[in-house]
């Protein structure tokens, strides 16, 4: 019996307790390396999400290297202040990113005050290198000859003086306004009766100017430009000879430059006026009617009565017509030789001069169908 009891008693077969408890351990250790995949794969995301939208904001806004901003950086601006005023001029395209750079490229603390030119199409750092060299800036300018202050006119393309200073993109209109309309000392002036505007005075040249100068230093360099013109020639006694002062010679070369682009034909129409003004004869020059006709936005027409009318009022007008070039100032000190009396510019581009009313007329019949019924 002993020996029957001993086989029907049953047997353990292993680690009962160890075989229940070992499939739970394994499934948290699954369970915790599937979190920390998951977290470092998320980590990893966000990291390379920073890193994509760091580089990309760090980019150039735009691609028109043409189109400039004039961005002044004062003395106390902080870089967080710099950041936004260079996001709300839409030149970089984060505050963030470019604060960012600026730490990391250890630049936080050099940027330097000023004036600069800056391009969207410039990235972030190359937008830093400008405040880091504290390079100033410049850009050019140019006027024309033959240009007047204001153009009222609907011409697509412009030439004066207040259109010329607008494209820059530096300067407001009330800037302008302000600066045409104030007043300059310079030996150029001399005989300027007090009251009239700057029309004549802005020599007609390509400029190059710092950026940040008012409207103000830019009329005053065209103004010693010009009275340098007037010495090198030695304009002021050319006039003096033909009974002109500096004012009355810089009127009729305006006048001059209006009617004729080539200087020869400049220098015999020079000469056509003085022989009208010897004479007592009126200009009769149609771009004087034509000239306040545009400034006060009326129609033009020969009968127009204003002392700007030269076909209608003797002698010279009240004040220059729009700036002459150095041929023209050339053409009033030195006309030419002759006794014309007549010209008009054809519709072929030339220039003819008569010395009789009846060769003037056979002129207009002969060349000019165009352009003198649109007179």
């Amino acid at each position: 019996m002993p020996e029957l009891d001993k086989k029907l008693t049953p047997q353990p077969i292993g680690n009962q307790t160890s075989g229940l408890t070992t499939p739970k351990k394994r499934s948290i250790r699954k369970i915790i390396l599937w979190i920390s995949c998951v977290l470092i794969a998320v980590i990893i995301g966000v990291a390379a999400s920073g890193i994509i939208w760091y580089n990309v904001n760090l980019t150039s806004v735009g691609n028109d290297s043409s189109l400039l901003k004039k961005i002044t950086i004062d003395l106390n601006s902080t870089p967080a202040q710099i950041g936004k005023q260079l996001e709300d001029e839409s030149i970089i395209r984060s505050a963030t990113a470019f604060d960012i750079y600026l730490r990391l490229s250890g630049k936080r603390d050099i940027l330097k005050a000023g004036t600069y030119l800056l391009s969207p199409a410039e990235t972030t750092q190359q937008i830093v290198e400008h405040f880091v060299d504290g390079t100033v800036d410049t850009f050019n300018i140019t006027f024309y000859p033959g240009a007047t202050l204001i153009d009222k006119s609907d011409k697509q393309k412009k030439y004066d003086v207040t259109t010329a200073l607008k494209n820059t993109g530096f300067y407001t209109d009330s800037e302008i306004s302000a600066a045409l309309s104030d007043t300059y000392e310079s030996p150029l002036f001399v005989g300027k009766p007090a009251g009239t505007d700057l029309e004549g005075y802005i020599y007609g040249e390509t400029y190059n100017f710092n950026v940040g100068v008012t409207v103000g230093d830019i009329l005053q360099r065209t103004f010693d430009e010009f009275y340098a013109k007037i010495e090198d020639n030695n304009l002021i006694d050319s006039f003096s000879s033909h009974n002109l002062n500096l004012y009355q010679g810089i009127t009729l070369a305006s006048i001059v430059q209006r009617e004729v682009n080539n200087p020869e034909d400049q220098k015999k129409a020079a000469q056509v006026f003085y022989s009208r003004l010897d004479l007592g004869m009126n200009l009769g020059s149609d771009v004087t009617y034509q000239y306040i006709a545009d400034k006060t936005g009326v129609a033009r027409d020969f009968n127009l009565d204003s002392p700007y009318n030269t076909r209608r009022y003797p002698g010279l007008p009240p004040g220059p017509i729009a700036t002459p070039g150095l041929s023209a100032l050339l053409a009033v000190a030195q006309p030419a030789e002759g006794d014309y009396l007549y010209f008009l510019s054809g519709d072929d581009g030339v220039t003819y001069f008569a010395r009789t009313n009846a060769e003037h007329e056979a002129n207009v019949l002969d060349h000019c169908k165009e352009n003198c019924s649109t007179q």
